[in-house]
């Protein structure tokens, strides 16, 4: 009897060593591999940090050489058709010159003229003084002022105030509304677009419309001209997502819409 109670006695205690001993290692395992996906979680935000990191410098250095050539066409270029220009003016004041220099001199002025504003419009849109100097939404009324002058573009509009939008990040979200109306313009042959950015509790949403032939949305993360990854990369920056659609024949819509705060 007593060899039965001491036999019960070291099962007993051998099935609560074995438990204990499974159940330490199943918290090591469990506590091993919560280790190991936090690991892999901090190596992929360290990577996600440095790509942002990555897009952050190139952009930066995009509006660098904007700003340069933008200089260069002002300060250089801009100067010399001024010269010309008044040079010109100088020469039709004299009247010795016969029909046919006069003709070939009005000639010259026009199409310095013409140069002339083609220039200071390119300077203009590669660094537009006024967001600087008024901010966002003015900056934004203008561009979209100007398109509407051309008479080649149906824009309408709707720019509410944006207070989250940090003045470090406004440029990015000029450039995304550039990119688009371009993009509605050479490659949708849009005749109209619809343009409302609005304010939210996370920051804004830019919703674009165009009435332009459309596309594929199946490639459009793959097959993404260079005009839509320069506005995913300043998205990512403003920590945004972008999404969509679009009907051939029809034409696209676009939503940018901030996940937070933008940094």
């Amino acid at each position: 009897m007593e060899n039965q109670e001491s036999l019960i006695a070291v099962l007993a205690y051998g099935i609560v060593f074995i438990s204990l001993l499974l159940l330490g290692l199943m918290l090591f395992f469990h506590y091993s591999r919560k280790k190991i996906v936090q690991e892999q979680v901090s190596k992929i935000e360290m990577k996600l940090y440095h790509q942002k990191n990555v897009l952050k410098a190139t952009i930066a250095t995009q509006e660098e050489e904007r700003t340069r050539i933008a200089q260069d066409l002002h300060d250089d270029i801009s100067s010399k058709l001024n010269i010309v220009s008044l040079t010109t003016n100088m020469l039709l004041d004299d009247t010795t010159f016969s029909k046919e220099h006069y003709k070939s001199l009005n000639h010259i002025l026009e199409v310095t003229t013409t140069t002339l504003e083609s220039s200071r419009k390119i300077a203009h849109d590669l660094l537009p003084p006024i967001l600087d100097k008024f901010g966002l939404e003015v900056a934004l009324e203008e561009l979209l002022d100007d398109y509407i002058r051309t008479n080649k573009l149906q824009v309408l509009y709707e720019i509410n105030r944006l207070p989250l939008v940090l003045k470090s990040n406004e440029l990015h979200v000029f450039r995304i509304v550039q990119e688009l109306i371009n993009n509605a313009i050479r490659h949708a042959n849009a005749s109209q677009v619809q343009i409302n950015l609005n304010a939210t509790d996370s920051g804004f949403l830019l919703k674009f419309e165009d009435n332009g032939v459309g596309f594929d949305t199946t490639d459009f993360e793959e097959k993404a001209g260079l005009g839509i990854q320069n506005i995913k990369s300043r998205a990512a920056i403003l920590n945004a997502t972008l999404t969509a659609e679009s009907t051939l024949g029809v034409g696209s819509n676009f939503i940018l819409k901030t996940n937070g705060k933008d940094e």
